[in-house]
Formats: structure tokens, sequence, C-alpha cells
């Protein structure tokens, strides 16, 4: 894939991208922060700079802590509701007088 420095500005106005494609509300966002490159990632050219890459590894890094947070708070649920079933237990044996 070329990247936006390879190409001149008579290059660039050569390429087009489809002009019925559905526009996503992500792509708003990065239409506005940079048009220029909005276009060209649409004509399909890849951007050059080495903080994408970056970037890309700290998406990934922050997903994973995502997905184990999601992970640790499902097991948190589960010891809470076993500790409320023990003491639950606990009261109904006490209250019924029934001694282990």
């Amino acid at each position: 894939m070329l990247s936006y420095n390879d190409m001149s500005m008579s290059e660039l106005n050569k390429k087009k991208f489809r002009k019925n494609e559905i526009i996503s509300a992500s792509e708003i966002g990065q239409y506005y922060f940079c048009s220029k490159a909005w276009y060209l990632q649409k004509c399909g050219y890849k951007p050059d700079s080495k903080f994408l890459d970056i970037g890309t590894k700290k998406h990934k890094e922050i997903g994973e802590i995502i997905v184990k947070t999601r992970q640790g708070n499902k097991k948190s649920k589960i010891y809470a509701i076993a500790g409320y079933l023990i003491l639950i237990s606990a009261i109904l044996m006490i209250i019924f007088g029934v001694i282990l």
C-alpha cells in the first residue's frame, strides 16, 4: 500500500473513492480532524507515521486490560453471590437453632 508521502498532488487528485459508500460516525470525526488524511485513507493510501504503530499497540494493550477486567468482574460477582448465600444460610441456622 502506498503512503501519503509517496505521491505528488497531481497523483492524489487522480484517486477517487466510491461516492455511494456509507460513512460512519467515526469517519466523520476523522474527517473533521483532517479531511485530507480521511480522503487519502478512503482512496486506499496508508498513513506513514511511527505513532500509528505505537497507537495500535496501545489500543491492543487497553483492549486486553478491558477483557481481563470484565473477567475479574464476573468472578467477583460469583464470589459475592456465594458469600451472600453463606451469610443467609448462617443467619437461618441461628434463627432456627441448627448447630453443626
